[in-house]
Parts: C-alpha cells; structure tokens; sequence
C-alpha cells in the first residue's frame, strides 16, 4: 500500500518519536514537533505511539491512496478534505482506493499530523523513521516529500497498538492552540551571567515569537536583556553571552547580544558557544511547537519538582489514548 504524493505542500516530512540516543555526536532527537497531536492521530488509527506519521508545516501535502485505508488528522486546526468535501480532524476516516485528501489553510498553529494505519512505512535509521533534513538522514530519502514521491504505508498490524483504537478525541483532552501562551522553564546553566535586572526583564516581558521559528529553534523578539560585563575567556567569543562551548539540552534557551532569545528545538545542534540561560520543561515543549509567529510568550521559572509533577501529568493524558477500559476512553 503506498500514498503517491501530488502537491508536497511547504516542508512535508516524515516523523516519529525521535532519535534518542545520538545526541552526543551531535545528532539531534528530532521527532515530530508536537509529539501530543501525533500521538493521538496514531490512537485514531490504531496505531502504536511509535508510529511514523506525517508532520505538515503551514501548507499541507495533496495524496492519492492506491488502497483502502484508515487515516486521522490532528494538530493545528485546517480544513480537511476527501475528494474535494469536508472531513472532520480528530476523527477516523476511513479512504478508498483512488481517494484524494488534501488541505485548506491553517486557522491556528503551524503543524498538524496524518496518521495511517500501519504506520509510514520508510526505513528505520538508527532507531527511529524520523527526516532529518539537516544531515539528510531518515524519513523519506532524508528529505521534505516532492511532489511524485511513492510513500509507501505498512500493513495494519505492523504498528498495531494494544486494545482498538478509538473513533475521535474528546475536546477536553485535544490542545489547544492559543496567540497568548506561558512556558515553564528551569532557570541555568548559565543565568547568573546575566544581571539581576537582565533576569528579571527575561521572566517578567511579554515576547513575540518571530517568523524565524522551524524545527531547529524559535526566535523572540521583545527588550533587550542585559548581561553581566566580564572579560571574555580563552576559546570564548566576543559577545557577551558567549561561552567556552558546552553541551545544549533540547529547549535551551540562548540569548545572543542581549536580544531575541532562541529556544532550541527537536532538530537543534547538540553544542555550541552560546549560554544557556534557561531550559523549557520536556511538558511544555508541545506548546512551544503549537505556536504560530505572533504568539505572545511569557517565560516562567519553575522548581524541578514543578517540571517532573507537569511531565506526569501528561503522561496521564497519553495514558487516556491507549486506556481500554469503560468510561475511560479518549473518545468517552
């Protein structure tokens, strides 16, 4: 079974969980940005959470199916359309052969995702069937698809997850995709580096997410931050926030010059010469990819116990998709 790709939409790639495990050789975790939305289009179609789906970026892809199959679109809200009529996101559709899906404009957000059942089925490379655009590595010949592209889609057992999958997502456990947004951060490695005042203005101002947002980082704009004056070490650069190179975390925070602060993102560089003033906690790192350029962001510290009690609470969620018993379900 295969989707043959007729309009490749902007940046159309494969995605998956992620690459863990590389990253100190300096390949990335990548992954599918908004690894919730994902996840539940995997639930819709039975799929195990580890499936690869399709990560759609702003302007989405137009496929034809060469069988019967079992889709579901999540994320960011877009019209969905099966041979030119409306289709419901966050619900089972189920496709004939010859079938057509394409998409309307975003209302919100910039990526949503389409499961299949079975799971896109391109090879594993190192432990996952993620795109690496960067390093040409993964997804679909290490590329964004084009237009022509064969995709081939695995049987439905292959990714099968345990239990049936559900018919919809509840409104109540879908996210959200606002232009205003509070992200929780963990303070460090490198914050006392910046003036009193400078760490005050980075946790108090209201920022503005840039149009210089992909998967490898988010760009703010907002005041500027100001660092404390130092004489620069050995092998450090000339501006201020400059480091003698250390090892990134996925969501570290860079403040380059005192302004725009960058959070890195799935396919970030694992090191560099920039001070990490802060680090986005693993719950938050959706949001962050749910957010169109715009969004108003305000950074707030949180304790360690803060950030573990968040990523719990979301394991919780994910818990719901794949949770079989009465009453409990996704779709109630």
């Amino acid at each position: 079974m295969a989707f043959e790709i007729l309009e490749s939409g902007l940046a159309t790639s494969v995605q998956d969980k992620g690459r863990l495990g590389y990253y100190n050789v300096g390949i990335p975790q990548g992954g599918a940005m908004d690894q919730l939305s994902a996840e539940m289009a995997n639930a819709l179609t039975g799929n195990s959470p580890e499936a690869a789906v399709l990560e759609c970026t702003y302007l989405g892809p137009k496929f034809r199916t060469d069988r019967d199959a079992m889709i579901a679109v999540t994320g960011a809200p877009v019209d969905v359309r099966v041979n030119g009529d409306a289709c419901e996101q966050w619900n089972r559709l189920e496709l004939a052969a010859g079938d057509e899906v394409s998409f309307g404009m975003l209302r919100g957000g910039t990526r949503y995702y389409v499961a299949v059942q079975g799971g896109i089925d391109v090879p594993v490379v190192l432990g996952s069937r993620s795109t690496y655009a960067l390093g040409a590595m993964g997804g679909f010949q290490g590329r964004t698809l084009k237009a022509g592209d064969i995709l081939p889609v695995g049987p439905a057992d292959s990714n099968s997850a345990p239990g049936p999958s559900i018919q919809s997502i509840d409104e109540s456990l879908r996210p959200v995709f606002e232009k205003e947004v509070t992200v929780r951060v963990l303070p460090g490695l490198y914050d006392h580096r910046l003036k009193e005042e400078g760490l005050e203005t980075f946790l108090t101002a209201t920022w503005t997410l840039t149009p210089v947002a992909d998967r490898t980082g988010l760009r703010y704009s907002g005041p500027e931050v100001a660092w404390k004056p130092r004489t620069q070490p050995f092998g450090a650069g000339s501006d201020p926030s400059n480091i003698v190179d250390a090892g990134y975390a996925i969501g570290s925070i860079q403040i380059p010059g005192g302004k725009e602060p960058i959070v890195l993102h799935r396919d970030a560089v694992s090191g560099g010469g920039y001070a990490m003033v802060a680090t986005v906690i693993s719950a938050d790192m959706d949001l962050l990819a749910r957010s169109a350029p715009g969004t108003k962001t305000s950074f707030r510290a949180v304790t360690m116990d803060e950030a573990l009690a968040a990523r719990s609470e979301g394991k919780l969620v994910r818990s719901k998709l794949w949770d079989t018993s009465p009453g409990d379900r996704a779709d109630g």
